[in-house]
């Protein structure tokens, strides 16, 4: 037998049916198969002329009448790791790779699949299957048969996706919301992909062919009938078991078994907690005290901190005021911090009792959070749970003894911590302020602002004026430093005296001006005209006239106006004191001349006369 007669016979073999064939009788059924002639089967010389079309077709009644293209029901015959074999009463049965049947890990010799017929013949004689194509062809049918009947569908999860998963259903890829995998809140999404689940259709989109399925309404009817078991048993004081579902900033939801509540982060501890991820962890089991809940009873107030003691319940009887307590600083705010003693018993230190300074300062500038410290109790009351501390308590009252260290009269240096408008806050020592009236800055100047003399943070020599033990007040003074130079002053600028100054300022009512000697004057408007009509400026250095001289009110009154005027009444008045003067020597020389015109002989008569005539016209022109 040639190597092409065993490849036919071998074809033939592999392409038997796996059901027994009832055989129709075959005349010549008898001729062996070395004498078959093999050249006449192949060029068709009617070897089998009228037997061959009857075996034909009683072997073609125990197949199935299969089309390429069409989608028929199969049985699973075997299956590995790898492809699964379906049967379709075809003369070949198909393989099909298992990939296709991932979505049904169950998947078992004798079960009854759908597959799409892709050729029923290969170059190989093999028939071609697929799962995946018979699938979604029926697929968008049977999802919304699925909607419309509510069924529970499998479906195989093949990948993470933004909000949720992508769900394999029918071979269309549904999408499953990460709200709708369970009841609690997922953290890890990918413990899900490559699993098969249980599902219902609960949306379709029918113009983009969308599908939204949920594994959570599966289990949402149970719940509901536990919640509601729950519920209705629910009553203030009630101690249950729950788990942590969540943890936020405000508080911690828990899980009491279809149920949730919230412990507000105010009642997980006696203590102060920043964070509720510092008391409890995701999944922890604990036990919960009902507080409160609403009418419908879908608002839940738990409690955690209530299963314990009050903490206050437990301080020492002995604890009183003035002993001294050690503690943590647990909360800064700008007016104090608040001292956790022990856990869950908190002293409020306020700003004005952690430094003996009277000048204000923000809390944050003596303590911070986590500090540990030591404080006296100032006040201590136990029915309101409530507690001051102090700090500045634990270093000596530097006002106690204050005559002694800074009597009246003693000179010091101070800081210049604040201003006001009426003055300058100084500190001496930690604890110890004074003022000094702005009036007492300095004998000359005229100081409007305490900033034109000094500044904040500058030091500064005083003397003490006056102490106010009662009120912790220290009047001080800077001028003081040296004698009043106002003494010097009465006898350097006498009313009429002029000295020459600088204009420093104008003002709506004149001019403040700068004299020799650190000292101001003032000159009003009207005083401040020059000679040739115009007014001085700023800058301008001229001549002044003292017009008044007051020291019990540091006063001195300027013109320089005034000085000119003088000097041109001067020059008036001694202008009519020479005209005054010439015509006393005409009259005294008129005299002489009369006189001698009494003695004089007739003859001089003519001569003196014409001497008188020209006397007066002189003294007429004149």
């Amino acid at each position: 037998m040639s190597e092409e007669q065993k490849e036919v016979q071998e074809a033939a073999v592999e392409t038997q049916p796996a059901q027994e064939v009832k055989k129709a009788p075959v005349k010549n059924a008898s001729i062996p198969v070395d004498s078959f002639d093999w050249n006449a089967f192949e060029n068709d010389l009617d070897v089998y002329q009228g037997s061959k079309e009857a075996i034909t077709g009683e072997y073609d009644k125990t197949l199935s009448n299969v089309q390429v293209g069409e989608v028929v029901e199969g049985t699973v015959i075997a299956l590995n790791k790898r492809e699964v074999v379906v049967n379709i009463g075809y003369k070949s049965d198909g393989i099909i790779a298992i990939t296709e049947f991932r979505y049904n890990p169950e998947l078992a010799v004798g079960e009854k699949v759908e597959v799409y017929v892709e050729s029923a013949e290969d170059k190989k004689g093999q028939l071609l299957l697929s799962h995946k194509k018979a699938r979604q062809l029926r697929s968008w049918d049977r999802v919304n048969e699925a909607l419309d009947k509510d069924e529970i569908i499998k479906g195989y999860i093949k990948c993470r996706t933004k909000g949720g998963m992508i769900v394999d259903v029918f071979g269309i890829e549904a999408f499953l919301p990460g709200s709708q995998i369970d009841m609690k809140p997922i953290r890890d999404y990918d413990i899900y992909v490559g699993k098969t689940m249980e599902f219902k259709v609960v949306k379709i989109n029918q113009e983009f062919r969308n599908v939204v399925v949920s594994h959570k309404a599966l289990i949402e009817a149970e719940l509901e009938q536990q919640k509601a078991d729950i519920i209705s048993k629910l009553e203030k004081g009630q101690i249950l078991e729950g788990t942590v579902k969540n943890i936020t900033s405000y508080g911690v939801f828990i899980n009491l078994g279809g149920v949730d509540g919230l412990i507000h982060i105010t009642d997980l501890s006696w203590g102060r907690v920043n964070h509720p991820e510092e008391i409890l962890a995701l999944d922890q089991k604990l036990n919960v005290v009902i507080l409160d809940f609403d009418d419908q009873k879908k608002r839940i107030a738990l409690g955690l901190k209530q299963l314990t003691p009050h903490p206050w319940n437990a301080l020492s009887e002995e604890l009183k005021v003035g002993d001294k307590v050690k503690g943590k600083v647990v909360v800064m705010a700008d007016y104090g911090a608040f001292v956790e003693i022990a856990p869950g018993v908190e002293g409020l230190i306020h700003v004005s009792e952690m430094s003996w300074s009277q000048h204000l300062r923000s809390a944050q500038d003596f303590l911070k959070v986590g500090d540990d410290i030591e404080a006296v109790i100032l006040t201590l009351d136990r029915d309101e749970r409530k507690m001051s501390l102090g700090i500045k308590q634990l270093t000596p009252d530097p006002w106690v003894g204050i005559e002694t260290r800074y009597p009246v009269g003693s000179k010091h240096s101070a800081k210049v911590r604040n201003f006001t408008n009426f003055g300058v806050f100084v500190e001496i020592e930690e604890g110890v302020d004074g003022l000094i009236h702005i009036s007492d800055l300095s004998w000359t100047k005229k100081v409007k602002h305490p900033s034109e003399f000094t500044h904040i943070g500058a030091d500064i020599e005083v003397i003490v004026l006056e102490i106010d033990t009662e009120n912790r007040r220290l009047s001080l003074g800077h001028k003081q430093l040296e004698e009043n130079p106002w003494n010097a002053f009465e006898n350097t600028y006498t009313v009429g005296s002029v000295h020459d100054g600088e204009i420093i300022e104008l003002t709506n009512k004149g001019a403040v001006v700068a004299l020799p000697e650190g000292v101001e004057g003032f000159v009003p408007t009207k005083q401040l005209v020059k000679e040739d009509g115009t007014s001085g400026k700023v800058g301008e250095k001229l001549a002044f006239k003292v017009l008044e001289f007051s020291k019990g009110t540091k006063r001195i009154l300027l013109s320089h106006t005034r000085i000119h005027d003088d000097s041109r009444r001067e020059r008036e008045r001694e202008e009519r004191a020479g005209k005054a003067k010439e015509q006393s020597s005409t009259q005294s020389a008129m005299k002489k001349v009369n006189a001698s015109v009494e003695k004089t002989t007739l003859g001089d008569l003519a001569g003196l006369a014409e001497l008188k005539a020209q006397m007066e016209d002189n003294a007429k022109s004149e």
